[in-house]
């Protein structure tokens, strides 16, 4: 793990994204409350939550962050497309851009599974950072998003 001791404290933000790609007959009874294991955003947004509180036992080199925030996001194409972003904050010595694309990622595997009885060819992807602020190294944004 990289040693963070002598870094300055900031305040640190990450936004991630994701997508699932299904069938519109999926996404209408997502949207309507129409899968037997329940309200799947409902549990994808706790799934979030949680994978980013737990990033640093998923991930070997992550530190343990007290985070400050956590919000998680949905919408759609109207069509077939669901899309998951997770904005993720602290303040400390390290940033959180893991936490931000573990919590979609873990959303969408949440989804993916509370669906697959109705449709196991969903697709997730492509997952990826869209902004990042504070720290050393400056400020990130997606240019292509």
């Amino acid at each position: 793990m990289v040693d963070v001791s002598e870094k300055e404290i900031s305040t640190r933000s990450a936004t991630a994204a994701t997508k699932l790609i299904m069938q519109p007959q999926t996404l209408t009874l997502i949207k309507q409350g129409g899968m037997k294991k329940g309200d799947v955003l409902a549990v994808a947004q706790v799934s979030g939550i949680m994978a980013a509180k737990k990033t640093w036992e998923w991930i070997p080199m992550c530190h343990p962050i007290p985070l400050t925030g956590i919000d998680i996001a949905f919408h759609d194409n109207g069509t077939n497309e669901l899309y998951i972003e997770a904005t993720v904050k602290t303040t400390g010595v390290t940033g959180v851009e893991m936490e931000a694309l573990t919590a979609v990622s873990a959303a969408a595997l949440t989804v993916y599974d509370m669906c697959k009885a109705v449709e196991k060819e969903m697709i997730i992807g492509p997952t990826m950072l869209i902004t990042k602020t504070g720290g050393k190294n400056g400020d990130f944004h997606r240019k292509d998003t």
